[in-house]
């Protein structure tokens, strides 16, 4: 998974406990809590799409999540390169460490992290497509395991978490039980790193309430974005303290930028493997998206959360 959800629905009118988070039967076979089963169906709309339309604009690593432009001649593939290893540096990952990656996506970060940590890394996605993907990508090669299973079905220890774009589909009346399990699951003092999009400024701007809708009407089921003090404030309930904050805006606008430039070039490919239709509705998202960002209406940020 990853984030890209722009659905503001109750959370900027300051209610924020009516979320919807049904779904449907769990096809990984696991156990799940009655109240919190993963949302399998929302997920698996829009990431099992097609894994060839995705790479058509995405990087040659399938991150599908803001990248990190530290210097302005950097490809995309190197500024997501940058971003993971920006994310994991906050992790505090050592040798042997094992780490929980929520919301794994096609298996970039926990690739990296096995890579250039040693880690033991625990992957989960909802999306069997990703699963697929990122369990070839791993083949043969040890201290990585990748399940189709949700943060509400695993219950086993690890020194670290990290989620990049997850959140943005658990739905804010989940937030609690989500930090009391990663405070169960951690050691003490151990490091949890959020990346998600939130709430920027105030809008009441009907443009973007309308492309809100469109978004969680044809891209993203069930997405749902915080205002970050809201994830913050929920942290704190759940006894994290937050050790740093970082937002990435501006790189998210030129993510966007690079995917969009990428399915215009491809856009017949694109058409063949999906419809015209489809084409034209990824492109008014990735605009869309983009322009937001810019305007300050939409963020995104990185949370490091330390367990006390």
């Amino acid at each position: 998974m990853t984030e890209k959800h722009f659905s503001p629905r109750s959370a900027d009118r300051g209610n924020l406990s009516a979320e919807n988070n049904s779904s449907p039967a769990n096809p990984s076979g696991k156990r799940a809590d009655s109240v919190l089963q993963p949302d399998f169906e929302s997920v698996q709309a829009h990431y099992d799409l097609s894994d060839e339309f995705f790479s058509l604009f995405l990087d040659p690593s399938m991150t599908y999540s803001c990248a990190k432009f530290d210097k302005p001649d950097l490809s995309l593939e190197e500024a997501q390169r940058a971003k993971i290893d920006h994310t994991l540096k906050k992790c505090e990952l050592q040798p042997g460490c094992r780490l929980l990656d929520v919301g794994c996506g096609w298996g970039s970060t926990a690739l990296r992290a096995n890579e250039l940590y040693n880690a033991h890394v625990v992957a989960l996605t909802l999306s069997r497509n990703q699963y697929e993907y990122a369990q070839r990508l791993a083949s043969g090669r040890p201290g990585i395991e990748f399940r189709l299973q949700g943060w509400e079905e695993f219950d086993e220890k690890v020194d670290r978490i990290v989620s990049i774009g997850a959140m943005e589909h658990f739905g804010v009346a989940k937030y609690a039980a989500f930090f009391e399990r990663c405070h169960r699951l951690l050691p003490d003092h151990g490091i949890l790193v959020l990346h998600l999009i939130t709430l920027g400024k105030p809008t009441n701007s009907f443009t973007f309430f309308r492309f809100a809708h469109f978004l969680s009407m044809k891209i993203f089921p069930n997405g749902f974005v915080p205002p970050p003090e809201v994830v913050i404030e929920r942290a704190r309930a759940g006894s994290f303290e937050l050790v740093h904050a970082e937002s990435l805006r501006n790189d998210y606008a030129r993510t966007l930028d690079c995917w969009l430039d990428n399915l215009v070039k491809n856009q017949q490919r694109a058409a063949a493997i999906t419809s015209e239709a489809n084409v034209s509705m990824y492109m008014k998202y990735l605009a869309g998206c983009a322009r937001y960002f810019r305007s300050g209406e939409v963020n995104v940020h990185q949370f490091k959360l330390r367990k006390i």
